[in-house]
């Protein structure tokens, strides 16, 4: 083999090693999606082993994210990554942190959605919650979609709806606070409520988060302290955010 045959055998592997980390990070948001799925799922229809499956499997997540984590090492120590390379390494490194503090979250769901299985369900059968968790879930997806086609003019709308997600949130917590200084017997239900939307709210803010790593990817740039509206002014003249 010359030493031209050489590089692009090296070259060709370090391609192979970029696409099957990325792969798993992809397999792993899928796996994240699914959970938080279930989770919401759980309370909303009250079925105590769907909730308590999550909070199982929590496990799996974590175990995702050490294993991606030392195959990005061992590229960074073997490979020795540079420009668009090492930035899709150091995303990935970032984004595989939220993904399994969204897997937290959804576990947090799962053990409230079990316990409240075993209470009567409101009327509104956690309406409010239900819709908000759709809304999250459609956020999710739709970051690690951007992210899995490095866009960033998608990863930018995705992050705008983030406050949505806040704005409702910060809805239920009111009508929370009201319904328990109305009945002070909902109080323990209205709490686990509020710890469910703030779970879910915090999973908005991961994807957000995710969003942003895809920016930083394609434009090489960290956006987490800059407004959204000021990254996509600087996009749209066509200067760096």
């Amino acid at each position: 083999m010359d030493t031209t045959d050489f590089s692009q055998h090296i070259s060709r592997r370090f391609n192979e090693d970029l696409e099957r980390v990325r792969t798993q990070v992809l397999a792993m948001g899928g796996f994240v999606e699914q959970q938080l799925a279930k989770s919401v799922a759980a309370l909303v229809e009250g079925d105590s082993s769907l909730g308590e499956s999550v909070a199982r499997d929590d496990f799996k997540v974590n175990n995702m994210e050490v294993s991606i984590d030392e195959e990005c090492s061992r590229i960074l120590a073997t490979r020795a990554p540079a420009a668009g390379d090492l930035r899709l390494i150091v995303a990935i490194i970032k984004a595989i942190t939220d993904l399994e503090r969204m897997g937290d979250e959804c576990e947090k769901i799962g053990h409230i959605g079990s316990r409240l299985a075993a209470q009567e369900r409101p009327a509104d059968k956690y309406r409010e919650v239900k819709h908000l968790g759709r809304v999250v879930q459609d956020l999710v997806h739709d970051a690690l979609d951007a992210f899995a086609r490095m866009d960033a003019e998608a990863a930018l709308r995705v992050a705008r709806r983030d406050r949505l997600v806040d704005e409702e949130y910060e809805s239920i917590q009111r009508q929370s606070i009201t319904f328990m200084m109305e009945d002070p017997r909902t109080i323990r239900r209205a709490l686990d409520v509020m710890w469910v939307v703030r779970a879910l709210e915090r999973i908005g803010d991961h994807a957000k988060n995710i969003c942003e790593y895809v920016i930083y990817m394609v434009h090489g740039k960290d956006i987490r302290h800059i407004r959204i509206e000021d990254v996509e002014s600087a996009l749209k003249d066509g200067t760096r955010p």
